[in-house]
């Protein structure tokens, strides 16, 4: 069992790490809970934040906003807009404070990490109501988001302290060996919009928590909720400057962080595009850069899930319709495509239908809504244009247009008979649209399973153990589930990250994650004979 030290310089046991539970909002009292804090959150709306540099608050000229995509026009924060002189300020900033930070003891800085976890958990449906708000989340997604964050805190504290310990070296006679995981330096961590408070915060801390100082360029989709997440860090006692916090738009002021050459480390989660031109720009040295930066990628992906014959249909239908449209499947683990063999594709479609017609779309701090908007009119249009795609790609099942309101709704959408080569079934939509494709078999159903340039999450529903094997076998995804949906990926559990274009499987959430932050130095001391 790992230890810390506490405040007053004891040492205490951690205990064994937990996944925080989930709010149950059927419980009037947790229901009343949330609305109260969905309330509190909608007064505080429209404030203007700075940015923050080496513990500095800055405003400047050119301003940005960040909207409810529920209803357009109610603006959820004014944000300072990030220029490349700032870039560079920052950069600096957190380069001079990585001089003390790095010699900081593990243990201290696991404890701050262990004081966010306490400050976040407090906060929990405050956190989650500010989603509501920014992304669209409606509350059990948003609950979720807010505890997965928790997990984040929880676990890479617990990680911190377990790899500041001894290590296991082969014994050499002669000699004490030893080896210590060290940190990078300043890390660069741009987090995607749709998980604003989990993986922000996961990559945030597990940098800062490793040694590392860090310049933190939120989404501009959801820039508010990073701002909520600096006040508590700085609340939990973390020393300024550990972390800085720079709003702005990734082709400039993303783009000149990661080119500076005292960056040595970018953190990123999003599109394959960006994605693939940040390690594009990071793997040129420009002049007085001394190291290889080391970029940690997660790009999205195409997921499938497989329906095996002779499974329980309405389980099947269950967990696609919850993997494909839950947050508006604006998840890169969303299960995009539904490959059924031949023999339940008939049941399975009509089912599936049916299940889909029942959902309740609508702007997301109306707690009886599941469905809530997508992220933007950018969004919206791409995903549309998908649609109309799909039309001609495949047959409408369901869907198929824009569901009006105020806001970015889309009807959740399911087109069968795609073939599996059909760009529907090829290209990332991050949005309500799900392809159906019919398989002869289960050697098939793989065999189309694997066709894409992604490999991030799947899952298979099948009665025999045979066939699920050969999934354990064949299927070329990071996170692969069996019998049950192919989202929700629970930090300890299931270590988090894909294969291919997917990203560098950077397994968030598992016990090899911190090493991503972290050098390992062998230090070797020969000893003078005993007499």
């Amino acid at each position: 069992m790992a230890v810390k030290t506490t405040e007053a310089g004891t040492r205490e046991a951690v205990q064994e790490f937990r996944n925080e539970p989930f709010t149950d909002f059927s419980k009037p009292e947790n229901r009343q809970a949330m609305q109260q804090a969905v309330e509190k959150v909608r007064s505080q709306l429209g404030r203007e934040y700075d940015i923050l540099i080496g513990g500095e608050r800055i405003r400047t000229p050119e301003k940005f906003r960040s909207y409810n995509p529920s209803r357009k026009s109610e603006v959820i924060g004014v944000f300072q807009k990030g220029t490349p002189e700032l870039a560079a300020q920052a950069v600096e900033a957190a380069y001079k404070k990585f001089q003390q930070w790095e010699r900081t003891p593990a243990a201290e800085r696991a404890g701050i990490l262990f004081r966010t976890a306490s400050l976040v958990r407090q906060r929990k449906l405050e956190l989650g109501a500010w989603m509501v708000f920014e992304v669209g989340k409606n509350w059990a997604e948003a609950d979720a988001d807010v505890a997965e964050a928790i997990d984040f805190c929880e676990f890479y504290a617990r990680e911190m302290l377990r790899l500041a310990g001894p290590q296991p070296l082969t014994p050499i006679a002669g000699e004490v060996n030893e080896l210590r995981y060290i940190p990078l330096g300043v890390g660069v961590v741009i987090p995607p919009w749709n998980f604003p408070l989990a993986i922000m915060l996961g990559m945030t801390t597990a940098a800062w928590v490793s040694g590392n100082t860090v310049v933190l360029k939120p989404s501009s989709d959801a820039p508010a909720i990073a701002a909520q997440f600096m006040a508590l860090m700085e609340e939990a006692g973390l020393p300024a400057g550990v972390v800085n916090y720079l709003p702005g738009s990734g082709a400039t002021a993303g783009n000149a962080l990661v080119t500076h050459p005292k960056t040595r480390f970018v953190a990123f989660t999003g599109s394959k595009e960006v994605g693939l031109g940040i390690n594009e720009l990071a793997a040129k040295a420009p002049p007085g850069q001394i190291w290889i930066k080391r970029v940690v990628a997660e790009m999205g992906g195409k997921d499938s899930i497989v329906v095996d014959a002779g499974v329980d249909v309405d389980a099947a239908v269950e967990g696609v319709f919850a993997s494909a449209f839950g947050f508006q499947g604006q998840k890169c683990s969303a299960c995009s495509r539904a490959i059924v063999v031949q023999d339940v594709y008939d049941a399975f479609l009509e089912k599936l239908r049916a299940r889909v017609e029942k959902v309740r779309i609508g702007p997301t701090d109306d707690p009886n809504v599941y469905l809530g908007p997508v992220i933007n009119e950018t969004a919206m249009r791409s995903i549309l244009n998908y649609i109309e795609i799909g039309k001609k790609e495949g047959r409408l099942i369901t869907g198929g247009k824009a569901a009006g309101g105020d806001g970015y709704f889309i009807e959740p959408t399911v087109i069968a008979d795609v073939a599996p080569k059909a760009r529907i079934s090829q290209e990332e939509i991050f949005g309500p649209v799900l392809a159906v494709l019919k398989a002869r078999d289960f050697e098939d159903a793989l065999d189309i399973a694997n066709n894409t340039e992604f490999g991030l999450t799947g899952a298979v529903y099948s009665n025999s153990r045979e066939r699920l094997e050969e999934a354990r076998a064949r299927f070329h995804v990071g996170n692969l589930y069996l019998n049950r949906k192919c989202t929700g990926a629970m930090v300890g559990a299931h270590p988090f990250g894909g294969f291919n274009m997917s990203g560098t499987d950077s397994k968030a959430g598992g016990r090899d994650y911190l090493l991503l932050f972290t050098q390992a130095k062998v230090i070797s001391e020969k000893m003078p004979p005993q007499r």
